[in-house]
């Protein structure tokens, strides 16, 4: 989005006077039009806002965003516009004109008194674009900001996304590389909506939106339906067909279809629209007597729970138990919606419903849950539990007479936005998904809609895929790097040219860090208002994002160096220190090395010495450290960084030039006698 500055040009006659009385009824008539213009245009602005607030209310964010474009496009510089404009969009997937805005909104409001929420929501756009170290930043930032509302929403889930940013580093450079996964073509996908499929020998069962006879007008969409496809061969199908009116009653949604173990019994769930966004759901059931189906019926209230939605069913096996899995908004579960079960008698009765507990459910939500008999484990998707973004598939063991620790399928299975409705077809050949990841078909908006994806499944017999929990460590050391550390002027060991300090780095960080409300008092000396304001802010970020940031990462490769050298990989530390043109090379080449120096005596020190005996250890079967520094380099001269002694303010306490102050972890090799 671009922002517009428009001039409006008129062409009026001449005046066949001279002199300022000739001149005078031009220019009145000029004030007059302008002014008219300008009501008029804040009139139109006004008459927007207030339509994309009654939209925004009926969670009717297309329209809001539709109405909140229009007033943009009368002043882009409105900041109240843009924040409104924003939010619609991204609740109506329009994410990277909502980040544009996002971003705008924060440059003007950095300290978050208008918009609180505004860099989390940043953050949150950021994670679903994959950049998980910056979004990180951001998460980090906002929780300590708001550390004192720890019970809030935002700083419960800023909390829990810092984590899953770093877990989906982790993801991403592990993908697994057994399985292979298909976008099925326009015999099946369309450029709406696909989703909810379950393959049943070669029929595949999907619900869509693609069907315009039957709509809801009043909402402006199109009905949901149950349509199938025929799976020719691995990756031909023949195109989609409808169910008849059994199953697609006219005038509401149908969609999710699940079958009993022996396919005599489906399960559907009809929706009637609350408003644009949201539904009340009731699950409907069949079976299959005499070559045909029964009429569906709507299961009774232990399922179908009065002033809640109740949807996405699904049959598992809990040990020999029956059960019926769907998920739900009722009273009584951990947050939005939950994973819940109840058993199924023998006479076909239903329990009352079972929250599937606090492992699987969380404050956020839980939703389409499918059950493997064989392996005894429930699949399910979460906007909570750690993942790469959005929704993403987990699966949790049932073992001991209780689901487990959820486990995030990992890539191909899961991307950066939503990824849900996972299920194996009666074959065991073949999962398949719902996402609406980068490379789903849509018509206006790229990652509007989601469409189905088949996932080939190694072969029954094959090995199971192992994970090298030492290699897993490697790879969060290596993501970690470049680890920059930062600095104090002239520290350590002021006006001295030795190589060499007994100072730790660790000592170094914290006398630095104390140091931050000083440096605002520095760097703000003589601005005002907005501008003193900025100072502070800027100092802030210095600290959060760089010299904290930097000590949070040393402590983490610290930690994550301990496991892998106790099972005996060989790890090459390569460390660069920088130093600025602006002083004589050979000091600035003698401070960089001292810096460094510091560091190792971090790493001598660290856990009352816990690394000493790794360090060059020439012993084969036993883990070892070699430190290796590359040359100095000399960093260019930044905008706005002073040399003068005497301008400490620019020269010391400027956040660019701090910047400056720094050494860096840029490279870690291992090798372990392990994998020989």
């Amino acid at each position: 989005m671009v922002e517009i500055k428009g001039i409006f040009t008129e062409r009026v006659p001449l005046w066949r006077g001279r002199g300022e009385e000739a001149c005078r009824p031009i220019t009145i008539l000029i004030c007059i039009f302008c002014l008219l213009a300008t009501s008029l245009s804040a009139q139109k602005t006004k008459t927007l806002l207030a339509d994309g607030d009654k939209a925004f209310a009926q969670k009717d964010y297309f329209s809001a965003a539709g109405y909140y474009n229009k007033a943009i496009m009368q002043d882009s510089s409105d900041i109240v516009i843009q924040y409104k404009y924003a939010d619609a969009s991204r609740l109506n997937y329009d994410l990277a004109i909502a980040e544009h805005w996002y971003a705008k909104v924060l440059k003007k409001d950095a300290q978050g008194k208008l918009y609180p929420e505004c860099s989390f929501w940043l953050a949150m756009l950021k994670k679903s674009k994959g950049n998980y170290k910056d979004a990180k930043k951001m998460f980090d930032k906002y929780a300590k900001k708001n550390k004192k509302k720890k019970d809030n929403y935002f700083v419960k889930k800023a909390l829990q996304e810092i984590a899953a940013c770093d877990f989906a580093q982790i993801l991403m450079a592990t993908p697994d590389k057994t399985v292979s996964i298909v976008h099925l073509d326009s015999t099946v996908n369309s450029k709406v909506s696909e989703y909810a499929p379950i393959q049943v020998d070669s029929l595949l069962y999907f619900s869509t939106l693609r069907d315009g006879k039957d709509r809801d007008k009043k909402n402006s969409v199109n009905y949901n339906k149950i349509y199938t496809a025929v799976q020719n061969d691995s990756v031909k199908w023949q195109k989609a067909i409808a169910l008849d009116t059994l199953f697609n009653r006219q005038g509401i949604h149908n969609a999710n279809t699940a079958f009993n173990a022996d396919f005599t019994k489906v399960f559907i769930t009809r929706c009637v629209p609350k408003n644009e966004m949201e539904f009340n759901c009731d699950i409907y059931s069949a079976e299959y007597k005499d070559g045909h189906w029964s009429t569906l019926q709507k299961l009774p209230s232990e399922i179908n729970a009065k002033g809640s939605t109740n949807t996405q069913p699904a049959i598992g096996f809990l040990g020999e138990e029956e059960v019926l899995f769907f998920a739900s908004d009722r009273s009584g579960g951990e947050g939005k919606m939950d994973i819940w079960y109840s058993k199924i008698s023998k006479d076909g009765s239903y329990g009352k419903p079972i929250n599937a507990g606090k492992k699987v459910n969380s404050i956020d939500d839980e939703i389409t849950p499918y059950y493997c008999k064989p392996c005894q484990e429930l699949f399910f998707s979460s906007n909570w539990h750690k993942g790469l973004g959005g929704f993403d598939i987990f699966k949790s063991e049932y073992k001991e007479n209780q689901l487990g620790e959820p486990k995030n399928l990992g890539l191909p299975f899961n991307s950066n936005l939503n990824d849900i409705y996972f299920s194996i077809n009666s074959k065991k050949t073949e999962a398949f998904i719902s996402s609406n990841r980068i490379g789903s078909f849509f018509e206006e908006k790229e990652s509007c809609c989601n469409d189905i994806y088949m996932i080939k499944l190694p072969k029954v017999n094959d090995p199971p895929r192992k994970v090298d929990s030492t290699q897993v460590f490697v790879t969060q050391m290596k993501l970690l790097v470049p680890l920059t550390l930062y600095f104090h002027n002239d520290e350590p060991d002021k006006k001295t040219l030795a190589i060499t300090t007994p100072k730790n780095y660790k000592k170094t960080y914290e006398d630095y860090s104390a140091m931050r409300d000083f440096y605002k008092k520095e760097y703000s000396k003589g601005a005002k208002d907005a501008d003193l304001e900025r100072a502070i802010g800027d100092i802030d970020n210095l600290f959060d994002d760089s010299v904290d940031a930097g000590m949070q990462d040393l402590e983490k490769f610290a930690q994550l160096l301990k496991k892998v050298l106790a099972d005996r990989e060989k790890v090459t530390i390569t460390m660069k220190g920088f130093c600025s043109p602006l002083a004589s090379t050979d000091y600035n080449v003698n401070l960089a090395k001292r810096r460094i120096s510091s560091l190792r005596n971090y790493f001598k020190e660290y856990e009352n010495g816990i690394f000493v005996k790794y360090i060059d250890n020439k012993n084969l079967d036993e883990g070892s450290i070699t430190f290796f520094d590359e040359d100095i380099g000399e960093l260019k001269a930044r905008p706005h960084v002073s040399d003068d002694y005497y301008d400490t303010k620019n020269s010391i306490y400027n956040p660019a030039a701090a910047l400056e102050r720094k050494i860096q972890i840029i490279a870690i090799s291992t090798f372990s006698a392990n994998r020989e």
